[in-house]
């Protein structure tokens, strides 16, 4: 098979021990992002299978319709809104689904917080620039950390921050805020007492249509002059705008964040760059040694299988019998 593997920024994947996988196949890699569907079309065109790096690629149904050879989809983690399974299912595409692990992005989110209370990169900022204690920032012990999302990226946060000495309240489906409290955590009463208490928000939602959007400009402005709003979840979790505007009039004030509503971001003047009080890391959260290895292990894994007339994890079963 003639295997594609898309949006390798890093040009680290044939690095993996994984790769050997492939040894039978004949392996393209691109390192650039394309968003335009002509360009992805003509790249993609020879490809039995493509191998996408998480959502960096919009498989469309405009895409899929220009590419006859396509026969599988083999996607690193779990399917989202970046893949129009149903188009994929219309144009006879496998699509494999994979596996994904909460260590990784756990842990940045963590060190997110950690670094924009305690205010680290802007002290190191000054030091570069021949200064010395800058800034002042803060500590996590006897804060209240909001989680606003207990699944298993967030209740890993809640372990980290009461490790850290800091309470947790967490705020989400009635399911949620039930398992926050018989694991002795608090459980907001309303999202506006979520938002008023909580000294760090952190999202860790799914991005479906149900959740695009769902903190709003008056969310925002409930929240303390010294709060903190960490996103490296989805960006589209927050409406379009109202986190740079809310940031600009102080209230919260700080934010941590690696996801963005258009990736990747070349612009050195983005609006968010530009903010003292804003920290940015470009979409780190799954991005390490050992998560990729799981990811694309899984995914190479799946092709084998599917090349071997024995396709496993389909999320779009009913083409296989076409």
């Amino acid at each position: 098979m003639h295997i594609i593997i898309s949006d390798d920024y890093q040009n680290v994947v044939r690095t993996l021990p994984c790769f050997h996988l492939l040894k039978d196949h004949q392996v393209t890699i691109y390192n650039n992002s394309l968003k335009d569907t002509t360009a992805l079309a003509k790249l993609f065109k020879t490809a039995d299978a493509l191998v996408l790096t998480r959502e960096r690629t919009a498989i469309t149904e405009e895409l899929v319709a220009q590419l006859p050879n396509l026969k599988l989809i083999s996607q690193t983690g779990k399917i989202s809104n970046h893949l129009d399974l149903a188009a994929c299912t219309n144009y006879n595409i496998a699509v494999a689904e994979g596996v994904g692990s909460p260590v990784a992005p756990a842990e940045l989110a963590w060190l997110l917080i950690m670094n924009v209370v305690r205010q680290v990169p802007q002290a190191i900022e000054g030091m570069k620039a021949g200064l010395w204690q800058t800034n002042i920032g803060s500590t996590i012990n006897g804060k209240l950390i909001g989680i606003w999302g207990y699944g298993k990226i967030g209740k890993r946060i809640a372990g980290y921050a009461k490790a850290f000495g800091a309470e947790v309240i967490v705020w989400g489906s009635e399911s949620s805020r039930t398992q926050a409290k018989q694991d002795g955590f608090l459980a907001a009463a309303s999202k506006a007492e979520f938002f008023t208490e909580a000294d760090v928000v952190t999202l860790h939602l799914r991005l479906t249509d149900s959740t695009k959007s769902i903190v709003k400009p008056e969310d925002l402005a409930m929240m303390k002059k010294d709060a903190v709003v960490v996103n490296t979840s989805r960006a589209e979790l927050i409406e379009e705008g109202a986190l740079l505007d809310a940031l600009q009039h102080g209230r919260p004030g700080f934010a941590a964040l690696d996801v963005y509503e258009s990736e990747p971001i070349y612009d050195k003047d983005y609006p968010l760059l530009q903010l003292p009080n804003v920290i940015c890391t470009p979409h780190l959260g799954y991005v390490e040694k050992n998560g990729y290895e799981l990811y694309f292990r899984k995914a190479f894994e799946n092709i084998i299988a599917f090349a071997n007339g024995t396709p496993a994890n389909i999320a779009n079963p009913e083409v296989l019998e076409v």
